[in-house]
């Protein structure tokens, strides 16, 4: 499955770079094209001239090479490659990547990349467990990168425990069985909405919510992973879309979000309803601001437009409709309900609940229940494993 693959390895300053020149060789066995992106720490461990003779590539380190001049160009490398792995890969690295510190050739390159990237940490448990650490992982997690999970064992300090970086063999068969992932999803279309919708009063003031948009994006992220063309019907977010076959729809409002979804989904195979829209507007706005006044503001509110409804009566016999449910109390009985009432294939239920999940958050517990009675419930997990779960139970449908 590497065959031919441009693999970029990103090499860290951690006593596991040893491992690195192992990962080479069995990348290049299996026929990859490998180039290398070691930090300067990283050459205290292992020195450019192994990996360089193991690659067949030179090794690139800083910016310029200062002899000559010549440019590394870290836009170049992020187009070439169809992974970065980043193997040793330390709690500083991570850091610097979560928070686009890019003081170094490997972060820049990290920024630039357009491919997957996958992560393969190394440190002592006392770093692994602590709270920034895993602060900095979630961040990655959300931004779509893959996390190949340290192993335990014993550890450069003399501890066991969690942090050994994976055995390279192990981390080779995770990009084979990666890119082994056939495109389940090539010549179909599928419609996404996400994020919150905003509910003008004046020019200055909303009605909003606390969605982030995390969810639909991933769900987006993945359905273009596996071959899919997606309209994403986006209200505000700070998110971005990085694959091609990626459509992103800005919207504000309700009104918006609901002429934008009526417009697309005739042509759609398929529409997940992953926003969170109001469903209430003012049903007035001022064109100027409202100022303030001694006396309490009332604000006449009128229900807006009802997407998943008006998609449901839309529907044909050949097209999948996915709504969302999140629910504070009766979650599964009140899910089910809506499930029948917008003609739903199936139903994504969320509740406020559960900790660590729904708005804001990195992570969400869903369960799925379809319209024959089905139901799935799924543990805590990152929303980028939730799309997974979500996308496989779509694919299940369309054979149906």
């Amino acid at each position: 499955m590497l065959q031919g693959k441009n693999i970029l390895l990103g090499v860290t300053g951690s006593i596991a770079a040893y491992k690195s020149a192992v990962l080479v060789r069995e990348l290049v066995k299996r026929g990859a094209n490998v180039k290398i992106v070691m930090t300067p720490l990283a050459k205290e461990f292992i020195t450019p001239l192994t990996l360089a003779t193991l690659s067949k590539n030179p090794i690139l380190v800083d910016f310029f090479n200062p002899e000559n001049g010549e440019w590394n160009s870290h836009v170049s490398l992020g187009l070439w490659a169809d992974a970065y792995l980043i193997a040793p890969a330390t709690a500083n690295t991570i850091g610097k990547m979560a928070n686009g510190v890019a003081d170094n050739l490997l972060i820049t390159s990290y920024l630039s990349a357009r491919c997957p990237v996958f992560v393969a940490p190394a440190m002592d448990l006392d770093m692994w467990q602590h709270p920034a650490t895993q602060k900095n992982l979630k961040k990655l997690l959300s931004y779509g990168n893959h996390i190949i999970e340290p192993a335990s064992g014993e550890l450069a300090s003399g501890l066991d425990g969690k942090g050994r970086m994976e055995e390279p063999e192990k981390i080779v068969s995770y990009l084979e069985n990666f890119f082994a992932r056939k495109l389940t999803l090539k010549g179909k279309k599928i419609l996404i909405t996400a994020g919150p919708t905003y509910e003008k009063i004046d020019p200055v003031r909303f009605i909003g919510n606390y969605s982030s948009g995390k969810m639909g994006y991933a769900l987006a992220e993945t359905c273009a992973e596996r071959g899919a063309e997606v309209i994403l019907i986006s209200g505000h977010t700070a998110l971005t879309v990085k694959r091609a076959n990626i459509q992103r729809v800005d919207v504000e409002s309700a009104e918006e979000m609901y002429a934008a979804a009526v417009k697309y989904f005739p042509e759609s195979d398929a529409a997940i309803l992953a926003a969170a829209v109001a469903d209430y507007a003012p049903k007035t706005q001022s064109d100027t601001k409202l100022k303030k006044k001694d006396t309490n503001l009332i604000l006449e509110l009128q229900a807006t437009k009802d997407i998943a409804a008006e998609l449901g009566k839309m529907k044909t016999g050949k097209q999948i409709l996915v709504g969302f449910a999140l629910e504070t109390d009766n979650e599964e009985a009140n899910a089910k309900e809506k499930l029948a009432k917008k003609n739903f294939d199936f139903i994504v239920l969320n509740s406020l609940q559960d900790k660590n999940a729904a708005f804001g958050y990195d992570t969400n517990k869903i369960t799925m229940i379809d319209k024959n009675g089905g139901k799935q419930v799924f543990e805590l997990k990152t929303k980028c494993a939730v799309a997974q779960d979500i996308v496989d139970k779509l694919e299940k449908e369309f054979l149906l």
